[in-house]
């Protein structure tokens, strides 16, 4: 079983014990090296006056995440930030791609990432990983053209103010986050394919 959530969607679900303790709020995504996969978060406390903690969850402590929670086991799932941070690595981390233009391998600029697409597989202590972007997209898509979701391949690398993805990819785009899934798995099986 796998879930399609977008980032915004992750921002500010509430995290959960399997004890039913509501201990914080998530405040942003941080992903691993390379932005292929979502490596923890950072969170903010609970209530109206509540700020961001100096605790944030790794990736590897969540027992579930679903469209209304994240769950852990308890509050020791919980690390101080800086760990958290350092453990997903600098080597080519993208920063905030938020805003970023997306470019094709043959130049052709297909729009700019409004938010990003994240694929949790397998339940429990499962996976999360970047499988699209949402975009607005440019002018090459013809006027009045609604955001699109564009798949990525399974090997991400995203730096600078440009995000670069096979040309292929824009025979996969698509405006429903419900039919995202099969495209994804589709353009990644024609670029294995390509190999």
């Amino acid at each position: 079983m796998s879930v399609l959530l977008r980032s915004s969607e992750i921002t500010t679900l509430p995290v959960v014990t399997v004890g039913g303790e509501d201990v914080a709020q998530i405040k942003d995504v941080v992903y691993a090296a390379h932005g292929g996969r979502v490596g923890g978060f950072t969170l903010n406390g609970r209530g109206v006056f509540a700020g961001p903690l100096r605790t944030a969850l790794p990736w590897s402590n969540v027992v579930g995440l679903g469209p209304d929670a994240v769950i852990i086991q308890d509050e020791d799932a919980l690390e101080p930030i800086e760990r958290v941070l350092s453990a997903q690595g600098s080597g080519g981390s993208p920063g905030d791609i938020l805003g970023s233009q997306v470019l094709t391998e043959d130049g052709t600029a297909l729009g700019v990432v409004v938010d990003v697409v994240v694929q949790i597989t397998g339940g429990g202590t499962s996976q999360a990983d970047v499988v699209g972007y949402e975009i607005d997209p440019s002018e090459v898509s013809g006027p009045g053209s609604n955001r699109m979701l564009i798949p990525l391949p399974d090997a991400l690398s995203a730096s600078g103010e440009h995000l670069m993805v096979p040309s292929a990819a824009r025979a996969f785009v698509t405006d429903d986050l419900a039919g995202f899934g099969a495209a994804v798995d589709d353009f990644r099986a024609q670029l294995r394919g390509r190999r």
